[in-house]
């Protein structure tokens, strides 16, 4: 189960975030412990302002929960990572809020702790807090019998085609996938060993080598998008420079912008437009099913919660009437009797809420294999479409390497006058 924490202000922007039904199609919030509201923007209120009492701004801390994708992982036991991770952390007993989200058919969980307590008025600090949570999430690998991730089973093997979230919603926006142009680049890093066989490998994928406003070398694919190379590449500014140079003799972005502009022709548009617009109809096809679906599940499991909120009133009801009142209630406490009903009422209550989780869980899990079914499609649809992307991308590649060529006159010179790297 990867793991990811942070200490963080702001409650408000983090409770929305964790209430978006439109980014994920599930969404239960599972626990408010130790809060006076019932709602989580209430419950981030109250950490909030008991927080002005402190110097503190930093007053939560958000921790994700991933398991492996094809692991189905119970209520009981993200409860019980979470207990772990509290402990680890130095956490316990603080006023603490679950929330379960399902997206693509993987369920994941969010636990949001106030840092501020409120006895003592002081933060509880979160010193060396990633290197406890790497050691619990190599834990829960091992005792659930998962395969763990290189970069958890051992530190610095960290696949390096994983991306950041902003380079995530870059990619988003573009409707790619981030890891196509970090294979490919990092590809073209390992083949060559200078800054003109680099520029070249690139130019062979449909990308180019520029010279960044703030951040140094960047990387210009053929739509025009900036990417940082160190943050592509995942290794650090001076590692680059030590291979590539400073890069004051790259082009800017500016003008590598425009130059690649000259030699998209309309013909090459025409055929980037026409392999999004098929891609965009088939994805609508699947979308459309799974809205569909998401509404049927979400009625299914609302449904259940109603059944199940009346068998609980109902059950509440006739076990609060077996404790008489009055004389007779009074005498059942002097012989022991109210105890034993007592007790046997709230092993039944623990009874009816553990069946209650258990029925639960059994329609997620019948929800995420249908989920899981119609996931299948649309990764078959995005392998196809990255397969046609990295094929344009060669032909991109083919085709620039081609046009270098075929005007060495004026026109050329007032390319390369703009000193931009895709003669090299």
């Amino acid at each position: 189960m990867i793991l990811k924490g942070s200490q963080r202000g702001g409650g408000q922007d983090l409770a929305a975030h964790l209430m978006r039904m439109d980014d994920n199609e599930h969404v239960r919030v599972h626990e408010l412990r130790e809060f006076a509201s019932d709602n989580l923007r209430g419950a981030f209120k109250e950490a909030e302002a008991i927080s002005r009492g402190t110097k503190c701004r930093q007053y939560l801390f958000s921790l994700s929960l991933s398991p492996p994708e094809s692991a189905a992982v119970t209520e009981a036991e993200f409860e019980r990572a979470i207990d772990d991770a509290e402990r680890r952390l130095g956490l316990d007993g603080q006023p603490r809020a679950i929330v379960f989200h399902e997206k693509e058919g993987r369920r994941h969980a969010h636990a949001v702790w106030s840092r501020i307590d409120a006895a003592t008025m002081t933060a509880r600090p979160m010193s060396f807090f990633k290197k406890k949570l790497v050691g619990l999430s190599r834990d829960l690998y091992l005792e659930h019998g998962w395969e763990m991730p290189r970069g958890i089973a051992r530190e610095g093997m960290r696949d390096p085609r994983n991306f950041t979230l902003a380079e995530w919603q870059q990619a988003k926006r573009r409707e790619q996938d981030p890891r196509w142009l970090k294979a490919a680049v990092q590809s073209c890093w390992q083949a060559s060993d200078s800054a003109p066989a680099f520029s070249r490998a690139l130019e062979d994928h449909g990308c180019f080598l520029a010279r960044g406003d703030r951040r140094g070398h960047v990387i210009i694919d053929h739509d025009g998008e900036v990417h940082s190379l160190p943050r592509v590449l995942g290794l650090k500014t001076k590692d680059v420079k030590a291979r590539l140079g400073d890069g004051d003799a790259l082009p800017s972005v500016e003008a590598t912008r425009k130059a690649l502009a000259k030699r998209m022709t309309p013909a090459i548009k025409r055929h980037v437009a026409e392999s999004r617009t098929k891609f965009q109809k088939s994805v609508a096809t699947l979308a459309h099913a799974k809205m569909e679906m998401t509404h049927r599940h979400r009625d299914g499991r609302a449904k259940l919660a109603q059944d199940q909120t009346r068998t609980l009133d109902a059950e509440t009801k006739a076990r609060a009437a077996r404790l008489p009142k009055g004389l007779r209630g009074l005498w059942h406490r002097i012989t022991g009797q109210y105890q034993k009903v007592r007790a046997q009422n709230e092993a039944e209550a623990k009874a009816s809420r553990e069946r209650q989780a258990q029925e639960r869980q059994q329609l997620i899990d019948r929800q995420r294999e249908e989920r899981a079914r119609l996931q299948i499609e649309f990764k078959s649809l995005r392998n196809r479409q990255a397969e046609e992307l990295l094929e344009l991308r060669r032909e991109l590649g083919r085709f620039f390497k081609f046009s270098r060529g075929l005007d060495p006159g004026p026109a050329r010179k007032r390319e390369m006058s703009v000193g931009l790297g895709l003669e090299r």
